[in-house]
């Protein structure tokens, strides 16, 4: 292995990028702006000129999460029946297969998401 082929394969590559990143990230933020005094509220939150109460802003996800998922699901197995190429009869077989077991396993995941 050459050190051309250890420098270009991705563990030692991520690590280069890591490190030049970080210490991009280091010397940038010596160079930010900085405020000279705290200001009194200056990490709340602000709308239009008026003080939104916190304890009134509570998104409620627990309707979403089922939703994503099952279109997760659905579009998943879409896309993998979708690109199933059209082949000799021996090999439909086998990827038909495939194809109901995928989906087989689509049905039993959305059970489990929608069982109460």
């Amino acid at each position: 292995m050459t050190i051309t082929n250890l420098l270009l394969s991705p563990p030692v590559m991520f690590i280069i990028v890591l490190i030049i990143v970080f210490s991009l990230s280091k010397i940038l933020s010596k160079m930010a702006l900085k405020p000279k005094k705290v200001i009194n509220g200056q990490g709340e939150p602000y709308s239009c000129g008026e003080n939104i109460p916190t304890h009134m802003i509570q998104p409620d996800y627990t309707q979403f999460f089922p939703f994503a998922f099952y279109f997760t699901i659905l579009h998943v197995v879409a896309l993998m029946l979708a690109i199933v190429p059209a082949t000799t009869v021996d090999t439909f077989t086998k990827i038909f297969t495939m194809a109901v077991i995928y989906i087989f396993g689509a049905i039993i995941g959305l059970v489990v998401l929608y069982r109460r």
